[in-house]
C-alpha cells in the first residue's frame, strides 16, 4: 500500500507513451482531399459500375474480382468525401498500388518496346495517380504513420498499486 509520503506508484514500464496526435490537416487541404476523392470515385462510377450491371458471370473470375474490387473501392472514395482523414489510408492504397504497377509492370515493357494496347490504356489510367499525389497531405500522413507511437498490440498489465487495494 502506498502512503502519502512514497507518492504515486509509477506507471508500468510497457505504458503507452502519451504523445500529441498529428494536426488535423487545414480545412482547404481537407477540400483538395475531397476532390482526389471525388476524381478516383467518379472515374470508377463511370468506367466499373456499369459492368456490375452486365452479364458479370459471363466474364473471366479475375475480371469479374478486379470489377466488385473496384466497386468497392468507389464507394469507399465516396465515403472519403464526408471523412477525408478517417479514409486516408484508401487513397494510400491508392497511390501504391498504381506506383508498384508502373515500376514493375509498366516501366519493364516501356524499356523493352513491348508495350500492347491494353498494356498501353493502364498506363494512361495510372498516370491521373498524379491527381491523388497532389492532393494528399503528406506532412501529415509522415506525422500520423511513421513518427506517432502506433497502437499497443497488447493491454498494459494491471497495476500492482491497483490490485492491493
Amino acid at each position: 500500500m502506498t502512503t502519502p509520503r512514497d507518492g504515486p506508484a509509477p506507471p508500468p514500464p510497457d505504458a503507452l507513451v502519451e504523445t500529441a496526435p498529428a494536426e488535423t490537416p487545414s480545412v482547404r487541404r481537407l477540400n483538395l482531399m475531397r476532390l482526389g476523392y471525388g476524381f478516383v470515385g467518379v472515374g470508377l462510377a463511370v468506367v466499373k459500375w456499369p459492368l456490375l450491371f452486365q452479364d458479370i458471370g459471363s466474364v473471366p473470375v479475375l475480371d469479374g474480382v478486379v470489377v466488385c474490387v473496384l466497386t468497392a473501392m468507389s464507394l469507399l472514395m465516396f465515403l472519403g468525401l464526408r471523412n477525408p482523414v478517417a479514409l486516408l489510408p484508401i487513397l494510400l492504397f491508392e497511390v501504391l498500388w498504381k506506383a508498384i504497377w508502373l515500376a514493375v509492370v509498366a516501366v519493364p515493357h516501356l524499356v523493352a518496346g513491348d508495350t500492347d494496347a491494353a498494356t498501353g490504356a493502364i498506363l494512361i489510367s495510372c498516370s491521373l495517380i498524379v491527381v491523388v499525389i497532389a492532393v494528399v497531405p503528406w506532412r501529415f500522413v509522415r506525422r500520423r504513420y511513421l513518427r506517432e507511437p502506433g497502437e499497443p498490440w497488447r493491454l498494459a498489465p494491471p497495476s500492482l498499486h491497483h490490485s492491493q487495494r
